[in-house]
């Protein structure tokens, strides 16, 4: 029985895109030799999934919160949320244009009026949208790529008959033959015997979706060129899927015995620019278009993306910091990757290879830094605000800063760990929500030779305790011990604002409530910050305590602290506090107790 196009729809249609360019990630990167033969393509569009996946989880948690209720978001908050991931998680050339071609959808999906459910004539719309906007994101469009493959879905859809399944099937029916056609229309993909990559990923995104309307598994992308001896091995073999003596089954997905031409996948980007700069921007839209020029001048592979005041930018360039600078004039870039082709593809793989030269954040016109060797062990720490990544920073800490709604995808704490370049690396997630996530990047870690320890800290103040007992010349088993207890033995609560009313574990709550979390559960409700700080520090210091660590957010006043330090030397008399400024943007105070 075919699905409606709603939001529970998107979420599965998500789920199963990670999935499937999960499954077929390292084929895709095999294949990757254009518009640069870096071997990423796979990866990035797989990073960029994730991060659209991750919003959407985080739109239906956030609805049930509110309602208090099991109920699930509009179609419009489901698709608006899967094309805000994607754009602050879009990673390279081929994920930036997913995330354009998923934003195209969203603009008609939750179009003023929308209804919960779309129809055929609306997921059309959508998909000519996605593909006419994708287009327009590129500076110079080139036939035989993940465009082409889009447009193609957009005709086939036009022309199928009946319900969104149909449409949704022929979409990704279209797609597949536009795919196989791509090295007729790319020599760079006929030399080497291959499809176009983010071709391919585009085909598996649009059979997840085919496959959420329907039920029906959709068949994998092709990753090599019909009529290729790559192609040839996959008919001796037995059929698709498998090539001669591999034992492959035809249900393993795409074949990974495609090996692109060495010759071919070098003179891709023979003479191209030497870097890839990527980063997000605040700005508006006029400044944008002079931003475009600019960059259109400076080098080539030029996609921005967005609207509504955030863009992501990528583009290649000689000049890193010119690019970065174009950005500062523009508005506020931030989340800057800067990434040099040669270092990657000495690598053997994409920018995020250990040793390739990446630079997070890099100061403007710094290229990428040079090879060092080693360090015997280090701490990669998730924090929230400016102040407490300082915090973590001056003890020694590998930083990676959050902004409210935009969680870190695995791939972000993978290049961590990598920037962190050092034999052994303790994780601190600093959030019970990025558990999953962590864990993801240490095994992805522990597959380069990196000894990962992930040590589950469900907030800031217990990443402060686990640092301030870490000693990088004990044994490293010791070391995570002694961490991972100190972050065990500190308690912690937040301080938030309510948005809606809800039901909570202390009863009703109201829009404008200050709510008092105690290791996650909402313990206190109240009116005023202070008092109800007071209240959640005397529940939890009759447990007992030693050590209060008071972490003020983004605008709260410093005599939040001094009242809260004099209300614990008032009641409880053995007890020290200790505060800084944190920053954090979506939490007034963040307490710890040890």
């Amino acid at each position: 029985m075919p699905h409606t196009l709603d939001a529970e729809a998107v979420r599965e249609w998500c789920g199963l895109a990670l999935e499937a360019l999960g499954r077929a990630r390292a084929d895709i990167d095999a294949i990757n030799v254009y518009p640069v033969a870096d071997g990423d393509t796979g990866t990035n569009l797989y990073l960029t999934a994730e991060s659209a996946a991750q919003a959407v989880e985080a739109a239906f948690d956030g609805h049930a919160a509110a309602t208090g209720a099991p109920s699930h978001p509009t179609l419009a908050d489901a698709v608006r949320a899967m094309a805000h991931g994607a754009l602050i998680g879009a990673r390279g050339n081929s994920g930036t244009i997913l995330a354009q071609l998923l934003r195209g959808m969203a603009d008609v999906l939750a179009a003023a009026g929308a209804p919960r459910t779309a129809d055929p004539g609306a997921l059309k719309r959508a998909l000519r949208h996605a593909a006419e906007s994708a287009y327009a994101a590129v500076a110079h469009p080139v036939e035989g790529t993940v465009l082409t493959v889009a447009a193609a879905a957009a005709d086939a859809a036009e022309r199928a008959e009946g319900d969104t399944a149909a449409v949704a099937r022929a979409a990704h029916e279209g797609a597949r033959g536009a795919l196989d056609a791509t090295p007729d229309q790319l020599e760079v993909l006929a030399r080497a015997g291959v499809v176009d990559a983010g071709g391919s990923g585009l085909v598996a995104v649009l059979g997840a979706l085919a496959q959420a309307l329907t039920g029906a598994t959709a068949a994998p992308p092709r990753t090599a060129a019909p009529g290729s001896r790559a192609d040839a091995g996959r008919e001796a073999g037995g059929g698709p899927g498998k090539a001669p003596g591999s034992g492959r089954s035809p249900e393993a997905g795409p074949v990974t015995s495609c090996v692109v031409d060495a010759a071919a996948a070098a003179a891709a980007h023979a003479g191209g620019p030497a870097f890839e700069v990527i980063y997000l921007l605040e700005a508006e839209e006029a400044t944008v278009d002079r931003l475009r020029a600019r960059l259109d001048a400076l080098g080539d592979c030029l996609v921005v993306v967005g609207g509504d005041g955030l863009w992501n930018v990528h583009v290649h360039v000689d000049d890193a910091g010119a690019a970065v600078e174009a950005g500062v004039q523009a508005g506020r870039p931030y989340r800057i990757r800067i990434t040099h082709f040669g270092a990657a593809a000495a690598a053997g793989r994409g920018h995020g290879a250990p040793g390739a030269a990446t630079a997070e954040d890099a100061p403007r016109g710094e290229g990428p830094r040079p090879r060092r060797e080693r360090a015997p062990r280090a701490v990669v720490a998730v924090v929230p605000g400016a102040g407490l990544a300082a915090l973590h920073r001056e003890a020694g800490a590998v930083v990676v800063a959050t902004r409210p709604g935009e969680p870190p995808v695995s791939g972000e704490l993978v290049e961590a760990i990598r920037r962190a370049h050092a034999h052994e690396v303790v994780v601190l997630p600093n959030d019970a929500t990025l558990q999953h996530t962590a864990a993801a990047a240490a095994e992805q870690a522990r597959t380069e030779g990196v000894r990962v320890a992930l040590i589950p800290t469900r907030s800031a103040v217990q990443g402060i305790a686990a640092l301030a007992v870490h000693e990088p010349g004990r044994r490293f088993d010791e070391d995570v011990v002694a961490m991972t207890a100190a972050a065990g033995a500190t308690r912690h609560a937040e301080l938030v604002v309510a948005e809606h009313q809800s039901w909570t574990m202390a009863g009703v709550c109201q829009a404008g409530d200050v709510l008092g979390l105690i290791d996650g559960d909402v313990a206190v409700i109240g009116r005023d910050l202070v008092a109800t700080a007071r209240t959640v520090l005397d529940r939890m210091l009759a447990a007992g305590g030693e050590l209060v660590t008071l972490v003020l957010g983004e605008g709260v006043p410093d005599t939040v602290s001094e009242l809260l330090t004099g209300h614990v030397r008032e009641g409880h008399l053995a007890v020290d506090t200790v505060a800084y400024r944190g920053e954090q943007q979506a939490v007034p105070l963040i307490i710890g107790i040890e």
